[in-house]
């Protein structure tokens, strides 16, 4: 599950709406080359923030932690930083004037499940897992003014391997994000994504060896992966809110952030979820971000 990517993700919706907010304030008539212009977003930026999550011990876990979330997302000099879950993208395309836009960049997360937090007492017996440190590259393609003329249609698609050591594997995760302003103080994003590990990854957070079962006195029957597939999939709606009313000069923002995934494959039946967890997976988030 994308359990803390929610949260990250808002500093990007509340940068969204500046193109939104500058028109209307603009007038209907008016029209500009740069929707960012006379905007904070106008030029290098930076969103900063941070969220308290209520989420999962664990992927599958039926009990929920507090999990502080940092947010960070912006243009410098030309490159794009964009949030994902406990990590960041670099898009190094910038967009034409007209028509859709294409992101192409590097990916990288910092995954720690079942590294920490572990609230279960029979999962905790069996110990921490290494954390994983996800790098690779992200690609994706944006369409704006679908259903208004302020709103956008955004997919991307992320592809990382892990180089920490730990579960060794590849993870891919796509995504469809559909954002549209409220108001000029209000955006919401509605997001459905999922996610793939190979082989490797499956191994090694969804075994459950024989002398692990032993440890737990049978609690986690033994259980071998399929292999391959995917993990997971789910939806989240944001909705971040200016404090001053006008997403286009930056400033504070509140974050509120809902989401739910359904896990699949060997990430439902392994003993970890379906014996000491579930399958059904919620998120929620509350924040607070500035924008300079």
């Amino acid at each position: 599950m994308r359990k803390t990517i929610a949260a990250l993700a808002a500093a990007s919706a509340i940068a969204l709406a500046a193109p939104a907010v500058a028109q209307d304030e603009e007038g209907d008539t008016a029209t500009s080359a740069d929707p960012y212009a006379d905007t904070v977003f106008s030029g290098d930026y930076l969103s900063v923030g941070v969220g308290v999550a209520l989420n999962p011990s664990y992927s599958g876990s039926n009990d929920y932690v507090v999990t502080p979330l940092p947010i960070v997302q912006g243009s410098l000099k030309g490159v794009d930083i964009n949030p994902r879950p406990a990590g960041l993208a670099l898009d190094f395309l910038q967009d034409p004037e007209d028509g859709p836009g294409f992101d192409l960049g590097i990916a990288a997360r910092l995954r720690s499940d079942r590294a920490m937090q572990i609230s279960d007492p029979v999962v905790k017996s069996l110990g921490k897992l290494d954390r994983a440190f996800e790098i690779g590259p992200t690609a994706g393609v944006s369409f704006a003014q679908v259903l208004n003329p302020y709103d956008s249609l955004t997919l991307t698609t992320d592809v990382r391997w892990d180089i920490a050591g730990a579960h060794d594997g590849m993870v891919v995760d796509p995504s469809i994000a559909y954002f549209t302003p409220v108001s000029e103080g209000v955006a919401g994003s509605l997001t459905v994504s999922a996610s793939y590990g190979d082989s490797d990854f499956h191994d090694y957070y969804y075994t459950v060896t024989p002398a692990q079962s032993l440890v737990t006195g049978g609690e986690l029957p033994v259980y071998t992966p399929d292999g391959g597939g995917f993990t997971s999939v789910g939806t989240t709606l944001l909705v971040g809110v200016d404090l001053d009313g006008n997403l286009a000069n930056g400033g504070w923002a509140l974050i509120a952030i809902g989401g739910y995934s359904r896990l699949l494959g060997d990430a439902k039946d392994t003993p970890f979820t379906s014996v000491r967890g579930s399958a059904n997976q919620f998120l929620g988030v509350l924040g607070v971000g500035y924008t300079f």
